[in-house]
């Protein structure tokens, strides 16, 4: 009798709820195909693996190619770049949150319409082209920003050739492309915010400052909180297509982080180190999610916010 309630009950909640449950079969199954099986090909990093031979013929040598990273005379300096680049990406990581409060109460909107379409839109410019054009507007001759600074009587700068300028391009390039799009998530959560909140402290006499202050960031920081927590989650990570873009002999020294490292060893040495490039992606993922963990728990201890 009970067998066939609970039956009965399973039944009832299938057809309820059927279609989402075959809807969610696509995605369930990108996810294991995209993610989890290529988590057998991990292994590698503890192999002496050679593209000749299969993974399971490869003869295990433990945490030699570790080590081998470890020991490197580049690992300090490659690090150091790494965690520069992100920390300097960090500084800039409120701004999208002040761009969508900054919309969200400016009374103009057709000007607010005007600024969402001017900022969104260079998101959508590929990595090549963005890479093209920081590197013709900063051309020593015929570069945008030299023309402009000439007017001043300012000598021309080769500032692709100078190491200390290769953060400030690669920051500010990135803000310019993506400050606007990631202002999106913000915009989306303060227009769950409210309009009570804002009219009962409008007839207090509240002013927008207080406003923003004490209703718009209070309803925003479970968002700004994931969003940093994930950010920080990725630490080590640096997509190499730009950075590998931007770079050149002249800046190597600052420029060369461990993504461009594993590629450069991996996929554009004329004797591929699979292995080794495998040891330093497990390696950096590692990491990455200790200080998940780590900031995630720092967060949900400081504000309530967390990913669990």
């Amino acid at each position: 009798m009970t067998i066939n309630i609970k039956r009965n009950s399973v039944l009832k909640h299938f057809q309820r709820y059927g279609a989402l449950y075959i809807m969610l079969i696509i995605p369930m199954a990108i996810l294991v195909l995209f993610k989890y099986v290529p988590m057998y090909g991990a292994q590698i990093a503890f192999r002496n693996y050679r593209i000749t031979r299969s993974i399971e013929s490869s003869p295990w040598v433990g945490f030699k190619y570790f080590e081998k990273f470890f020991d490197y005379y580049g690992f300090w300096p490659i690090l150091r770049n790494t965690l520069t680049i992100n920390l300097y990406s960090l500084l800039v990581f409120p701004l999208p949150l002040i761009l969508a409060i900054l919309l969200t109460h400016l009374p103009f909107k057709r000007m607010v319409k005007t600024v969402q379409n001017v900022s969104y839109i260079p998101h959508f410019v590929s990595t090549v082209v963005l890479c093209s054009m920081v590197i013709q507007f900063t051309n020593a001759r015929t570069g945008l920003i030299n023309a402009i600074t000439a007017i001043f009587g300012a000598e021309p700068v080769n500032f692709m050739a100078h190491k200390e300028y290769f953060y400030p391009i690669y920051i500010l390039s990135d803000l310019w492309r993506d400050l606007g799009y990631n202002s999106i998530i913000y915009i989306a959560a303060l227009t769950g915010v409210s309009p009570d909140l804002h009219e009962a402290a409008i007839m207090d006499g509240a002013s927008i400052i207080k406003r923003v202050w004490h209703i718009d960031i209070p309803s925003i920081m479970p968002t700004f909180c994931t969003l940093l927590i994930m950010r920080c989650g990725q630490m080590l990570t640096i997509g190499y297509e730009k950075v590998l873009l931007l770079q050149n002999s002249l800046n190597i020294s600052v420029s060369e982080v461990i993504s461009t490292y594993s590629y450069n060893i991996s996929l554009n040495a004329a004797s591929p180190q699979f292995s080794y490039a495998a040891a330093i992606g497990l390696f950096s993922a590692v990491v990455n999610l200790v200080l998940l963990a780590t900031v995630n728990k720092l967060i949900g201890r400081t504000s309530g916010n967390s990913l669990w």
